[in-house]
């Protein structure tokens, strides 16, 4: 294929200025105007969103460069197809050193590995450098690690059907990226990014169950596994929350900096109960609250140097994940395999993590692989909404007035929860789509729809919350599994929030007992 004029161009105009634009005044904003984004429309991809398609479908995801302590907490562009992620790409100006400077290339990988898209990019059109992401990011890795193409500016020549056949649109649509992708499955490096998590977390169990069962003999085996349980589930809501901006970044790790670490971390949690409202932190009585109080986990003695080996292998640069990029349905199925084993305690009183016998009887733990998720969700859930409008799904007339049952969608064995993750998204994609259609001003002033930052719209976290304790029921006889499924969902709620849409911390924590960010789903 003729390599477009529109590129030989941008080649052209870069190397007569080239000078100027290695100049260190010359920003990543501006690259991105004037080189990437065109180079990427060559590729055939609808950058700019010309077609109008919705948030959901637009191709080209430009996310907000957020600063959090320096660093750029959102990769500068997410490719999709049919609204899913197929390769990030990372923009840097052309005074950075692509080939040599390890930051950029650690950086895009920890986004890409945690997001588990086996492809990504890193460019400053000067540079066009892709990565394996599929190789587990070290601290310690030079740039050229996992890197399988390295090309300038001058190469784009020469190699522009390469790039066509690998990363345009229309080769993705013909299965030419995945069948490259499968052609290069398994080799020698590479770490799912779930199996890795899961790993992770199956050490902290273990290191947490022995501890506890040592430093608070006489525990139950069932208390011991729901301290362990909650441990780590506290643990992940907040770092996940740090990434996000919800969270002060950094606030965790911080309060692990000092004696009587666990003492401390109660603090946080007694402050994250008064902030989110949610299972996950639940320690004094409440009228009408439901769900189990919990009396014991904060009274517990557990050694510091546990928690701060756990707390301080949650961030950067030791940390490989990039929480806020972790899709929701991989935390499900990691906690699917976790939930697979138990703690037991031995007749001297030592704890000893067991695979369930049941889960040995049947060979092992499995979960449903996504695109039969989303196959089985689109044909019960998306057949029962069809017909339907907003106010019959809502159970209103035509006046707004509750009249009716509201649409109700259980699953009886909910497990980690990813059937009523995948329910829950359709539902809110419905739900804006269904509203946008019907005079979106009217339902801002309803406080369902607000402005979103790309000038689209976008649901209220009001209206998220309504929708997942209205329509969302879920049933499972292992109580580990009911938690599993309350922190992915919850996690969901909170998806595209940030601490100032949330209404500021201190502002949200003002108040004991006042509206929290988060619904109880007991």
């Amino acid at each position: 294929m003729r390599i477009p004029q529109t590129v030989l161009d941008l080649i052209r105009r870069f190397e007569d200025n080239r000078q100027s634009y290695r100049a260190a005044q010359y920003n990543e904003a501006q690259v991105r105007e004037e080189f990437i984004n065109p180079f990427f429309e060559a590729l055939g991809w609808d950058v700019r969103n010309t077609q109008g398609y919705s948030e959901k479908f637009k191709e080209v995801i430009h996310e907000d460069a957020l600063k959090i302590r320096g660093a750029t907490k959102a990769p500068d562009y997410a490719f999709r197809i049919g609204g899913r992620r197929v390769f990030f790409v990372e923009a840097k100006k052309p005074s950075v050193n692509v080939k040599e400077d390890v930051h950029p290339a650690y950086q895009l990988r920890r986004y890409a590995w945690s997001a588990k898209l086996p492809l990504s990019i890193l460019t400053d059109f000067e540079e066009f450098a892709v990565y394996d992401c599929r190789v587990k990011p070290v601290k310690t890795d030079k740039a050229a690690t996992a890197r399988i193409m390295y090309l300038t500016y001058r190469d784009y020549v020469d190699h522009w059907d390469e790039l066509v056949d690998r990363f345009s649109p229309e080769a993705i649509r013909k299965g030419a990226f995945d069948r490259y992708v499968e052609s290069t499955r398994g080799k020698r490096g590479t770490a799912e990014v779930d199996a890795a998590f899961l790993a992770e977390i199956e050490d902290w169990r273990d290191h947490l169950a022995r501890n506890i069962a040592l430093r608070n003999p006489g525990l139950a085996v069932r208390q011991l596994n729901f301290a362990v349980q909650k441990t780590i589930d506290r643990f992940i809501f907040l770092r996940i929350a740090e990434d996000r901006g919800i969270e002060p970044y950094g606030r965790l790790r911080d309060t692990v900096q000092t004696k009587d670490v666990y003492r401390q971390l109660g603090e946080l949690f007694r402050q994250a109960d008064n902030r989110y409202n949610a299972g996950l932190f639940h320690f004094r009585e409440e009228k009408d609250r439901k769900t189990d109080l919990d009396a014991f986990t904060l009274g517990l003695t557990i050694d510091d140097k546990i928690l701060k080996d756990i707390v301080e292998s949650l961030y950067y640069p030791a940390c490989p994940y990039q929480f806020d990029m972790l899709p929701a349905n991989i935390l499900g199925q990691v906690y699917e395999q976790f939930l697979g084993r138990v703690i037991r305690l031995t007749p001297a009183g030592r704890a000893k993590v067991e695979e369930k016998p049941e889960v040995k009887k049947a060979g092992g733990v499995y979960y449903t692989p996504t695109y039969i998720e989303d196959y089985i969700v689109e044909h019960t859930v998306g057949e029962l909404l069809k017909d339907r409008t907003w106010r019959q799904a809502r159970g209103l007339d035509a006046r707004n007035v509750q009249r009716y049952a509201p649409l109700r969608i259980l699953d009886p064995a909910c497990g980690s929860g990813t059937f009523l993750l995948q329910a829950y998204q359709y539902l809110l994609d419905w739900y804006l789509e269904r509203y946008t259609a019907d005079n979106p001003q009217t339902h801002v002033s309803q406080g369902r729809l607000m402005p979103a930052p790309d000038g689209d719209w976008q649901l209220t976290i009001e209206e998220r919350k309504r929708i997942l304790t209205t329509h969302l029921h879920g049933v499972d006889i292992d109580p580990q599994a009911v938690e599993v499924t309350k922190l992915s969902l919850l996690l969901k709620v909170l998806e595209g929030e940030t601490d100032v849409t949330l209404g500021g911390t201190q502002l949200a924590m003002s108040l004991a007992g006042a509206d929290r960010v988060l619904p109880d789903l007991s």
